[in-house]
C-alpha cells in the first residue's frame, strides 16, 4: 500500500473534484428517497412493474453492465493483454446481437411473466428445482460480486491519490453504505432512475476520458509501442506468445450469450420491458453497448501500459526485478488517469466511475435478495403453509441487501484472488450460469426435459468452482500434494467449457433415464 501511495501521490485530483463528486452523490442519495413513493410490491421491487420501453431500457442496461468493476478489470485485460484483449469485446457485442435478433431465452422467460430465473424454474421443473436454483444462483452471485466493492475502492486511491493508511477500508465503507441506502429504499424504481443518469454522466466521461488519453500519448505512439513491446501476442489472442489461446476465445463466445441471456442483472431488465417486441429491440441495439463497454476500458488499459512503459518510476513499481514486490495491474489505469486528466474533468471522470459503481451493485443487490426471498425463503414457508404477504417479501428483501452487503465487504477485505480479475469473474458466474444455460435451454426448447436433468444439469454447472485458484490451490497443492506448476493447466477457461459440457450432458442423460410422469388426466384423478 505505501509503494501504491507513493506512484498515486502524483495525481491532478483537487478540491474542486471533490466537490464535483459530493455533489453527485447527493444526487443519487435524493433520487433514492424519490423512488421509495413508488414501491408497494415485490413486482415494482424488482421489475419496476414491467413498464420500461426501449430507450429507457438500453440506457439502464448499459448502467448495470458498465460497472466500476466491468472498467477495472477490462482495463486490467487491456494491461496484460494489450489488444489481443478486444477479442472479448467482439464476443460479447456477437452474441448479444444474436441473442437479441432471435430473443433466445430472453422472451421464453418474458413469456412466462417471472420475477426471476429460479421462479421459471418452479413453474417448469417443480419446487425443488427452483429452491436449488435460487441457492445455486444467490451462492455464484454473491461470490461473484465479492471482489466488486474492493475493487471500486482501488480504482477511487488510485485516481485521487489517498494515502492514509485506513483509506481503502474507509472508502469501500462508504461506497457501501451509500448505495445500500438507496437500493435498501428504491428498489428497480431507484435503480432504473439512477441509472439513466448515470448512463448519460458515463456516456461523456467516457469518450472524454478516452480523447485525453489519444492526446497524451499519440495513435501512432500507442500502436507502435505494443508492437514492440508485445510483438504479435499484443494483438492477437490465438498466437501461442498469448495470454490467451482458443480456449480462452471459445469460452468468451460462451460468455458472451450467457452474459445477455441468462446473467440475473441482464435478465432482469428483459423481466422489466413490456413486452417481447421491446425485449428484441433493446438486446440488439444494446449489443453495441455491451461490444464498447470492454473496448473503452481495454483501451484505457492498453494506453496506461504505454504510459508506465514510458515512465522509468512506474514501470519499476509495476515491473520491478521482483516480481512479487508489483503493484497489481488493476492499479495502472486509475494512476493513469490521475497524472493526466485535467482538473474539474477528473472530478466529473470520477463521479462518472462512481456512478458506474452505484449502478451495478444496486442491480446486483437487488437481484441476489430477490432471490433468496423469492425463490427459497417464500417456497420453503408455502410448502409449510405459511404463504409470505408482498410486503413481508419487500420487508425480507430489502434487510437481505444489508446482510449481503456485509458479506461482501467480508470477501473483499479476505479473498485471496490468484488470478487475474476477469478470469475470477468469469469463473465464479460459471457456478450458476454454466448450469443455468442447460437449463434454461432444455426447459423452453426441449419438451422432454425432466426435472431430474434440470437438478444434476445446476450440479455438474457448479464444478465450474474448481476453476478458481484459491480452490485449486486447496485442492491440488495443500490435499493433494501436487506442485504449485500442476494448477497451471486448469485454466479458468479449460474448467468453465468442461463445466458446460458436463451440464448439458447431465441435462440430457438425466432427462433421457429419469422422465417426469405424466400429469394425470382428469379420468385418473
Amino acid at each position: 500500500m505505501e509503494q501504491l501511495a507513493q506512484i498515486a501521490a502524483d495525481t491532478n485530483f483537487a478540491a474542486i473534484d471533490w466537490g464535483i463528486v459530493v455533489l453527485y452523490l447527493v444526487v443519487s442519495v435524493a433520487i433514492g428517497l424519490i423512488a421509495n413513493r413508488y414501491v408497494s410490491d415485490m413486482a415494482d421491487y424488482v421489475v419496476a412493474g414491467r413498464g420500461i420501453r426501449t430507450a429507457l431500457g438500453i440506457a439502464t442496461l448499459t448502467g448495470t453492465e458498465l460497472g466500476l468493476i466491468t472498467v477495472m478489470y477490462n482495463a486490467e485485460m487491456g494491461f496484460t493483454g494489450g489488444f489481443a484483449a478486444f477479442h472479448i469485446a467482439l464476443a460479447a457485442g456477437l452474441a448479444t446481437l444474436v441473442v437479441g435478433a432471435t430473443g433466445f431465452i430472453l422472451t421464453g422467460l418474458r413469456r412466462h411473466e417471472v420475477l426471476t430465473i429460479p421462479e421459471f424454474y418452479g413453474k417448469r421443473f417443480g419446487p425443488r428445482t427452483r429452491i436449488l436454483g435460487g441457492v445455486m444462483l444467490a451462492t455464484a452471485g454473491i461470490l461473484n460480486m465479492g471482489l466488486f466493492l474492493g475493487f471500486g475502492a482501488k480504482f477511487i486511491v488510485g485516481i485521487t491519490g489517498l494515502q492514509s493508511e485506513g483509506a481503502l477500508l474507509f472508502v469501500m465503507g462508504a461506497l457501501l453504505v451509500l448505495v445500500l441506502f438507496y437500493t435498501v429504499l428504491g428498489g428497480m424504481v431507484s435503480v432504473v432512475l439512477t441509472d439513466y443518469f448515470q448512463f448519460v454522466v458515463l456516456s461523456f466521461g467516457l469518450i472524454l476520458a478516452t480523447g485525453f488519453a489519444v492526446a497524451k500519448l499519440g495513435w501512432g505512439t500507442i500502436f507502435t509501442s505494443v508492437a514492440e513491446l508485445k510483438g504479435a501476442a499484443g494483438f492477437n489472442p490465438l498466437v501461442s506468445e498469448s495470454s490467451f489461446g482458443i480456449d480462452y476465445v471459445l469460452w468468451m463466445l460462451f460468455l458472451g450469450a450467457q452474459g445477455c441471456a441468462v446473467w440475473p442483472t441482464s435478465v432482469a431488465r428483459a423481466l422489466a420491458c413490456e413486452s417481447e417486441a421491446v425485449v428484441k429491440k433493446q438486446f440488439m441495439w444494446a449489443s453495441l453497448s455491451y461490444a464498447i463497454r470492454v473496448i473503452v476500458p481495454c483501451f484505457w488499459g492498453v494506453c496506461a501500459y504505454v504510459f508506465v512503459m514510458q515512465t522509468p518510476a512506474l514501470r519499476e513499481a509495476f515491473f520491478p526485478a521482483d516480481p512479487a514486490q508489483a503493484v497489481s495491474g488493476v492499479y495502472a489505469m486509475p494512476v493513469f488517469l490521475g497524472r493526466i486528466l485535467p482538473v474539474g474533468f477528473i472530478g466529473l471522470l470520477t463521479a462518472a466511475m462512481i456512478a458506474a459503481f452505484m449502478s451495478t451493485h444496486d442491480s446486483y443487490f437487488l437481484c441476489w435478495s430477490s432471490v433468496i426471498t423469492n425463490d427459497v425463503i417464500a417456497p420453503v414457508m408455502a410448502m409449510r403453509g405459511k404463504a409470505l404477504s408482498q410486503r413481508a417479501q419487500v420487508t425480507i428483501a430489502r434487510v437481505l441487501v444489508v446482510v449481503i452487503g456485509v458479506m461482501i465487504f467480508i470477501i473483499s477485505y479476505a479473498y485471496p484472488l490468484g488470478q487475474r480479475l476477469w478470469d475470477f469473474m468469469a469463473v465464479s458466474g460459471g457456478i450458476y450460469f454454466t448450469g443455468a444455460f442447460a437449463v434454461l435451454a432444455g426447459g423452453l426448447y426441449w419438451k422432454r426435459a425432466s426435472s431430474t436433468g434440470a437438478v444434476l444439469a445446476l450440479i455438474g454447472g457448479g464444478f465450474a468452482v474448481f476453476g478458481l485458484k484459491p480452490v485449486q490451490r486447496g485442492l491440488l497443492v495443500h490435499l493433494m500434494g501436487l506442485p504449485e506448476r500442476a494448477i497451471e493447466r486448469f485454466t479458468g477457461a479449460r474448467v468453465g467449457l468442461a463445466a458446460v459440457v458436463l451440464a448439458f450432458v447431465a441435462v440430457i442423460l438425466g432427462s433421457l433415464l429419469f422422465p417426469d410422469k405424466p400429469a394425470p388426466t382428469a379420468r385418473e384423478t
